[in-house]
């Protein structure tokens, strides 16, 4: 009855799992498919932010005129014709300005500072009275003086009195010989002594002239160094005042020991050389004047000598100390080639510029320089008066170039051209050389 059962083994059971490889094949071209979408969705939407684009700039752009389009391809430049003229040739150099007279005025004498008679930055003349000392010390001193005086002279008349009777008496030999002889020598003594009173009164005299300071030249006097009331001496180191001529007045400068040989050439020849003083910032001419002296010896330092010009500084417009630019005009050249410094070009053929051509072209011309001044320069060879050369405009040109002519400058005429309308310009300012350099 009792039946054995069997145990069964447990057998899990088998459920369906899904085919993974399958799903996954199948979620890739999806994946694919939405890209593809999107790259399409943003090609179109550039190319349609690119389509906006182009209409609106086309709207915004201002219709050309028959003109622009006739200079299409054109530049635009401001040419300037070669001329003849004179131009000098001129040393610039640094220089300041010296009076040809500074006298520190001091007293002669010890004593007191009485009084005063000048205003600081006054115009004084020759021996016009500075100062006064008290005077009273130094006319006791002439008194005492003239008094020794009148006493030997006294003495000196009463000696030679004396000497008279001896040399008569001697005569008769009523007196012994060395009594003439001891009178002989007292007159001598009484005459010397005499000579010596004479000296000391003079003396007294000078001191008490010295109580009274005069000007020793015309100038202009500074500020007092000292005050009334003072006891001054010959000693003191400052003295009383300045005194400093300022007409007429000298400018001192350095040229280079390489252009001495010129400018001696044409003090020879007995030639003036003008000589133009201008400010700090040279550009305002404060006086002229001529070349007065060179100097003897060249400083082996710096390959320098030192000049002195000479100025008449009627409008006091140069005072000592004051720094100045000089420009001394040692020849002028004559009916000579002129162009502006503006239109020279340097390159790869040297020194050119662009010669403007009939036909609205430009072509490189070489050319070799003379002497250049200011906005100016000579021109030996390469180009000929009524030449056209371009002057503003030349950092876009080549050889051949087509070019639309601007405003024309007669390059003869010290004037800056002028200037084009073309936005780039960093080719036609102006070039600044040293006057005094030859090209």
């Amino acid at each position: 009855m009792n039946q054995e059962v069997q145990p069964q083994e447990f057998q899990p059971a088998q459920e369906a799992l899904p085919d993974v490889a399958q799903p996954a094949a199948e979620r890739a071209p999806r994946t694919h498919k939405v890209l593809s979408l999107l790259a399409d969705f943003f090609v179109l939407g550039l190319a349609l932010s690119l389509l906006a684009i182009f209409f609106w700039t086309q709207q915004e752009a201002p219709q050309k005129s028959p003109h622009d389009r006739r200079n299409a391809g054109q530049t635009s430049i401001t040419s300037a014709t070669v001329g003849k003229g004179d131009i000098g040739v001129t040393l610039t150099e640094l220089g300041t300005v010296t009076s040809l007279a500074t006298v520190t005025i001091r007293t002669q004498i010890s004593g007191y500072l009485i009084h005063i008679d000048f205003t600081e930055g006054q115009d004084v003349k020759k021996n016009d009275l500075l100062a006064e000392i008290d005077s009273r010390p130094y006319e006791a001193a002439l008194a005492l003086a003239k008094g020794n005086l009148a006493r030997d002279e006294a003495l000196l008349k009463g000696a030679q009195v004396d000497l008279v009777r001896y040399q008569g008496l001697a005569k008769q030999n009523a007196v012994p010989r060395q009594t003439l002889e001891d009178q002989v020598a007292l007159v001598a003594q009484d005459e010397g002594t005499l000579v010596a009173d004479h000296a000391a009164v003079q003396a007294a005299d000078v001191n008490l002239a010295y109580c009274r300071i005069l000007s020793p030249l015309d100038g202009r006097v500074g500020l007092r160094l000292v005050d009334q009331g003072n006891y001054v001496t010959p000693g003191d180191t400052n003295g009383i005042v300045v005194i400093t001529q300022i007409q007429p007045i000298t400018v001192i400068f350095t040229i280079p020991e390489d252009n001495l040989p010129s400018v001696l050439s044409r003090l020879r020849d007995g030639a003036t050389l003008p000589v133009a003083i201008y400010d700090r910032s040279d550009t305002n001419k404060l006086a002229d004047g001529e070349l007065h002296a060179v100097d003897s010896q060249i400083d082996p330092t710096t390959g320098t000598i030192k000049l002195r010009a000479q100025f008449a500084n009627d409008a006091r417009t140069l005072f000592p100390n004051q720094f100045v630019n000089v420009r001394l005009l040692v020849d002028t050249h004559k009916d000579v080639t002129v162009m502006p410094t503006a239109a020279i070009q340097r390159g790869a053929p040297g020194t050119f510029v662009y010669l403007v051509n009939s036909d609205n072209t430009v072509s490189v011309r070489a050319v070799v320089l003379g002497v250049p001044a200011g906005d100016r320069v000579e021109v030996r060879s390469g180009l000929a008066p009524g030449d056209l050369v371009v002057v503003d405009g030349a950092d876009k040109l080549r050889d051949g170039a087509k070019i639309s002519t601007g405003t024309e400058a007669d390059g003869s005429k010290s004037s800056e051209p002028t200037k084009s309308t073309q936005p780039d310009q960093s080719n036609g300012k102006q070039r600044h050389h040293n006057h005094g350099s030859t090209q």
